[in-house]
């Protein structure tokens, strides 16, 4: 049984050498008045006073009750048990035993405390049983069942409040649970936008990035022999940085209170738009889709707006013109994407200078691998589907992704 050593407040201190006082003072003058009254077959002072010394001791005991409620009991049995076996008068001479008994109870550690007590209590009858056999006039012997009934309510009560302060502190640390769980949880959705923010944003400034990059070494290439190329080329850069701003407005506007500026976020309904301004970077792109027979999520029309972008800009990136298929197509339960590129083409003297790079699974010193790929495979992931990304046989680089079209996940 857990003993409390701690330090108790002076308060609880207190409260109990009055206890202690008061129950030492009810149970020997109690016992002294009823002794005036009715007689007594054996003197407290017989032994050398012993009946007051059991009577002192066990009040007095209850002075540390709470620091060892197992001492304290047994003490206040001992000395009950003494008392009565010495045919001492009957009286209050039980309010230490009751006490000791509630507080086992309250403050012990619940079943071990209550099986003590239960045999402790066992002990006790039997003995009172025996002391009073002999008892007259025989009525008297309903103190001895008073004391049993009392000593079992008091064990009881001290268990009900035990049980109650052990359901208090469980709600306690449950709610304190909620609380670091919600707190937790709050974390987390920080964390989780925080992550879909830097993925739309990288999304965003890593395609405009690539086709301004390209339209401006056009420019530069042809500015003093082809002027219209170049103002063609300009007008590119320039829409797309503009379109790449509204994107970031809307993507950042949740770090706002207010919803000026947003705007939906791309879908499907976008891919044309995409393809586009991919063309006016050099991209021939041949557009393979199928119109889905149930209307397509937003979360993952918006994840294959991302994945086909990030895959044209790793294409004008990595590999520059060349010819590029992007295939939709929507089964029953799946959304399949395919963008296949085939490959950097041998580029003619003629041809537009790009700055050639190699594909982001190629082996060399320009290959260090980027996010794209790895944010392109969350997207899936976040959404139950799953991304497969390599080169092909004849020397290109396919990325295929297979989103559910009722999505398991949530779409960050």
């Amino acid at each position: 049984m857990e003993q409390r050593a701690v330090s108790l407040p002076l308060r609880v201190v207190a409260q109990d050498v009055a206890l202690a006082l008061f129950v030492t003072v009810m149970q020997v003058q109690g016992t002294v008045a009823r002794v005036a009254v009715e007689g007594a077959p054996r003197p407290l002072t017989d032994f050398g006073n012993l009946g007051f010394a059991l009577l002192v001791v066990s009040g007095l005991a209850v002075t540390v009750r709470r620091r060892w409620p197992l001492p304290v009991f047994l003490t206040t049995a001992l000395a009950s048990l003494v008392y009565y076996s010495l045919d001492f008068p009957d009286g209050p001479g039980w309010l230490g035993l009751f006490v000791a008994l509630y507080t086992l109870a309250a403050y012990g550690d619940g079943r071990r405390s209550l099986v003590i007590a239960g045999v402790g209590t066992t002990v006790l009858a039997v003995e009172w049983l025996v002391a009073a056999a002999d008892i007259e006039p025989r009525a008297a012997v309903g103190w001895v069942f008073f004391r049993i009934g009392a000593s079992v309510m008091s064990a009881a009560l001290g268990e009900s409040v035990r049980s109650r302060r052990v359901i208090a502190a469980e709600a306690q640390e449950r709610a304190e649970l909620a609380e670091r769980t919600r707190e937790e949880e709050a974390r987390a959705r920080v964390d989780a936008e925080r992550l879909r923010i830097a993925r739309e944003v990288h999304d965003t400034v890593a395609h405009a990035i690539a086709i301004i990059n390209v339209q401006s070494g056009v420019t530069a290439h042809v500015l003093d022999k082809r002027p219209d190329v170049a103002r063609e080329a300009l007008q590119a850069i320039e829409q797309t940085s503009s379109r790449a701003l509204r994107e970031m407005r809307a993507i950042l506007g949740v770090l706002r209170d207010d919803h000026d500026g947003r705007v939906p976020y791309p879908g499907l309904g976008q891919i044309d738009e995409l393809t586009a301004k991919a063309r006016d970077a050099g991209l021939d792109i041949n557009i393979e889709e199928t119109s889905p027979a149930t209307p397509v999520p937003s979360a993952v029309g918006s994840a294959v707006y991302r994945i086909v972008q990030e895959s044209i800009t790793n294409v004008i990136r990595h590999v520059g013109p060349t010819r590029v298929t992007v295939a939709l197509n929507p089964g029953v339960d799946v959304l399949e994407i395919r963008v296949t590129d085939e490959g950097r083409p041998a580029a003619p003297a003629d041809r537009v200078p790009h700055l050639p790079a190699q594909h982001p699974t190629s082996t060399g010193s320009a290959a260090k691998p980027g996010r794209g790929i790895l944010g392109m495979r969350e997207r899936c992931q976040l959404l139950g589907g799953e991304l497969d990304a390599g080169p092909t046989p004849g020397g290109g680089f396919e990325v295929t992704a297979r989103l559910p079209l009722a999505p398991t996940g949530s779409h960050l």
